[in-house]
């Protein structure tokens, strides 16, 4: 049976619980494997590297890389690039341990049980691994805790996961399952609650649910924003960009339909800036930076999204391409331009509303607010 939120509700606000080892100064290094199919068969080894993973760096990259050793076929170093290859041969890419660009390490506990633990997340901390940041992530320290207190339960994952996004520049609530039956059931309840947004057809229990799961949001907008409510349904979508393998997420007509209501809470006229809550019922990826910026008020900041919702820069980027390039990073190649996980803008996740996945409680979560996301009657 439902309930009202402020029925009964669990309320959990800011603890003093924090937890956090300090980064070392290299990290391990990584391991990228491939077993290569029919279609590749007759590729010299360059050929492959440069056609097949030419993300991760261009072709002089992946030369430098075959020639310092880095890579081996069938368990055996090879520094010849025109290697011929043949279907089932083994690929190993070795990239070397590299210094990760400053992270913070602290974090902060909200609230925890058995299956469930909620961050709170600081501004500049990445929560998975990905680009220069393999070990200096929310994930890492989440399994140096679970290890150090050796209190793994029967049906615990190997270590607490994420069930949904925030960026690496965004502040706040970062939700976690300990439990395979928390995953599952969390994961569920997220897409149910885009789906129910977007219009497709649900059971009436689960648009209950949906409807009565919120996430609220502080953010500072450039400019002054005249109406005190207002109602962004953009749809986004991606386009190809420079530096983002799988696209980056735009304003954009032919896009995933997403829904934001914003409410006014202070007018600095003096910065030119508005003190807004945001609540999203839709989850797309960088949602609020987009609409915001929609509407002619990107974030305080933001590196990447203009106004219109799309981004500071769409040209080609141009990448120096020098043996230093590849060494400093252990061969990461740096995009020349700004992308999503750049950080500089003001966004505070503040609030989750959301029914237990286990207990089947509402479930309050509030994250302290930084200073300068404050309204005047804060």
């Amino acid at each position: 049976m439902s309930r009202n939120i402020d029925d009964n509700d669990t309320t959990h606000t800011s603890s003093p619980v924090t937890f956090g080892e300090p980064w070392p100064e290299f990290n391990d290094g990584l391991t990228y494997r491939d077993l290569l199919r029919s279609p590749d068969s007759g590729f010299t080894l360059i050929q492959f590297y440069s056609l097949r993973h030419q993300t991760s760096a261009p072709s002089l990259g992946w030369l430098q890389r075959i020639e310092n050793g880095q890579i081996t076929v069938n368990g055996t170093v090879v520094s010849d690039p025109n290697t011929v290859l043949r279907m089932g041969t083994e690929l190993v890419y070795h990239r070397h341990p590299w210094k990760e660009p400053y992270a913070p390490y602290l974090l902060e506990v909200l609230f925890e049980d058995d299956h469930l633990i909620a961050l709170n997340k600081p501004s500049g901390l990445q929560v998975l691994p990905g680009g220069l940041f393999q070990q200096r992530t929310v994930l890492a320290q989440l399994q140096w805790r679970i290890k150090n207190e050796a209190s793994l339960l029967g049906d615990q994952e190997s270590c607490p996961v994420p069930v949904h996004r925030l960026g690496r520049g965004t502040s706040g609530i970062l939700l976690c399952a300990k439990t395979k039956l928390a995953k599952t059931r969390l994961a569920a309840l997220f897409a149910d609650k885009t789906s129910a947004i977007v219009g497709n057809r649900k059971l009436d229990n689960e648009v209950n649910k949906v409807g009565k799961m919120s996430k609220i949001y502080r953010a500072l907008a450039c400019g002054i924003i005249k109406d005190d409510e207002v109602v962004i349904d953009q749809p986004i979508g991606t386009v190809k960009y420079p530096g983002v393998a799988k696209g980056l997420y735009v304003a954009s007509p032919s896009g995933k339909p997403a829904l934001s209501k914003v409410h006014v809470l202070k007018r600095d006229v003096q910065n030119n800036l508005t003190v807004v809550q945001v609540e999203i019922q839709s989850g797309r990826p960088h949602q609020i930076r987009i609409h915001l910026s929609f509407i002619g008020h990107p974030l305080i900041g933001d590196p990447l999204y203009l106004t219109g919702g799309k981004p500071q820069c769409s040209v080609p980027e141009t990448v120096e391409e020098t043996q230093e390039t590849f060494a400093e990073d252990g061969g990461y190649h740096r995009p020349a331009n700004p992308v999503p996980g750049d950080c500089g803008y003001y966004l505070h996740a503040h609030q989750l509303v959301i029914y237990h996945p286990v207990t089947n409680e509402m479930v309050k979560i509030t994250a302290p607010l930084p200073p300068v996301f404050l309204s005047h009657d804060e």
